[in-house]
């Protein structure tokens, strides 16, 4: 099943001096289930694209289509809804509240949603021991190795149950045993949850494990690769 569908979409940047055309007629779709990665050098515009995946900012025109749901004209007021519903965000500089405990930020999202407390709880600690720092729950995010809040985040992300995660350099702060832990982590949630991810990374060791890979360049699909 389909679950985003891209169409022709351009971006292009009129606040400069000369125009910057970010995406050039980008198509295509990722199934539900999917491990993806979106990749490409500076400037080819993947951080626009997922931007875009993620109701962060419209395109300049095409259309895209989450769950069978055209999101592109949506007004701003109805994406906040959209995106906290339907999709799950990790960013490279992790976006935790300081003030909440590990566990309280796994929840907030669901706080949001208006879920049950006993539900979002449970929830909430069984994501933490899925990622392997349920012993963390009590812990502020200061208190914790950056491979740790990142698996929060993760976590996080996931608690809402949305229909895809989309991660934007998720790796690039990590040492090489945390980022292969991670992705060891979301490769499991992958393979055995269903979960749909999608990337956008420089980094080769999450591009190793992706099964298909999206290659920009200058705002276009130069190559889109699947991946056994």
């Amino acid at each position: 099943m389909s679950v985003i569908k891209v169409e022709n979409i351009t971006k292009v940047y009129t606040e400069t001096a000369v125009p910057v055309h970010a995406l050039n007629g980008v198509s295509f779709e990722i199934q539900e289930g999917e491990f993806t990665a979106i990749v490409g050098p500076s400037g080819c515009g993947k951080t626009t694209l997922l931007n875009i995946l993620g109701g962060l900012d419209h395109p300049t025109s095409g259309r895209v289509e989450i769950s069978n749901i055209d999101i592109t004209e949506m007004k701003d007021s109805d994406l906040i809804n959209f995106r906290l519903n339907n999709i799950g965000f990790v960013f490279q500089a992790y976006n935790l509240i300081p003030v909440l405990t590990t566990l309280e930020n796994v929840e907030f999202i669901m706080l949001l949603q208006k879920v049950d407390k006993k539900k979002r709880r449970k929830r909430s600690m069984d994501l933490l021991e899925q990622m392997g720092i349920a012993e963390k729950a009590n812990q502020r995010p200061s208190e914790l190795s950056g491979g740790q809040q990142q698996r929060v985040a993760v976590a996080r992300a996931l608690a809402s149950k949305p229909n895809f995660i989309l991660a934007d350099e998720p790796t690039a702060n990590l040492d090489s045993v945390s980022t292969s832990n991670l992705l060891d982590i979301m490769a499991v949630m992958n393979r055995e949850e269903k979960e749909t991810f999608i990337f956008s990374t420089h980094d080769q060791r999450v591009i190793d494990k992706a099964r298909r890979v999206i290659t920009l360049e200058d705002g276009r699909v130069k190559s889109d690769e699947i991946r056994e």
